[in-house]
């Protein structure tokens, strides 16, 4: 499980036990309802933080997914606060149920950082995209430029990253994560052979995003 949980798992495990003894010695219906929401609050917790080992690519030209979801869309836009070119973006629903930590997807040097305050619109929506709390990162691989987000969604009103400008970046490594639902996007050059499609359920620090291809 991930760290970032426990600060809510133990008050809730704390608080499952005590009303479970008071309702044991006290069996009133009304402990024992709420002894099994606070059981339930814990179970749930517990699911939602889970951390599970990932296979990461050996290929060292593949872009890895950085989040668990959904693809909703991809499309060719322009970018301009870190690629300055069309680009291709890429973005992924993570749903409450999904895994919610976030992974690096491909190896490189942090060389760009922002962090942006902002709304809490449902993180399927597309104005969640520029108009949603974010953090907002670049990578630099010997071969290619990717930027990436976090977003918040309706219900995720914490984002956490761990990256900041000058790290070395790790493909697969876990570097944040974001609480509750929420929305991933990356941001690829054309010259990315993207190998996923609209309504795809990736896996992040395994789903092969895209591949860089060979120069000619």
């Amino acid at each position: 499980m991930a760290r970032e949980g426990l600060i809510l798992v133990l008050p809730f495990l704390f608080l499952a036990i005590i009303f479970s003894g008071i309702a044991y010695f006290y069996p009133f219906l009304i402990l024992l309802v709420i002894s099994v929401i606070f059981w339930a609050g814990t179970f749930f917790l517990i699911y939602f933080f889970r951390d599970p080992e990932r296979t990461i690519p050996d290929d060292e030209l593949a872009i890895v997914s950085p989040a668990d979801g959904k693809v909703l869309s991809i499309e060719e836009t322009v970018e301009n606060e870190f690629l300055n070119e069309r680009v291709q973006k890429i973005s992924i629903f993570m749903s409450p149920l999904n895994v919610h930590i976030n992974r690096i997807p491909l190896s490189g040097k942090v060389d760009y950082f922002r962090y942006m305050k902002g709304k809490f619109f449902a993180a399927y929506k597309p104005e969640s995209s520029a108009q949603n709390e974010q953090t907002i990162i670049g990578i630099t691989h010997p071969k290619v430029k990717v930027l990436f987000k976090q977003i918040s969604g309706v219900l995720a009103r914490r984002i956490i990253c761990y990256l900041k400008i000058g790290d070395s970046a790790q493909k697969g490594r876990r570097f944040g994560l974001i609480k509750f639902g929420s929305r991933v996007e990356m941001f690829l050059p054309l010259k990315i052979k993207v190998h996923v499609v609209n309504n795809q359920q990736v896996v992040g620090g395994e789903t092969i995003i895209g591949v860089i291809q060979h120069d000619r």
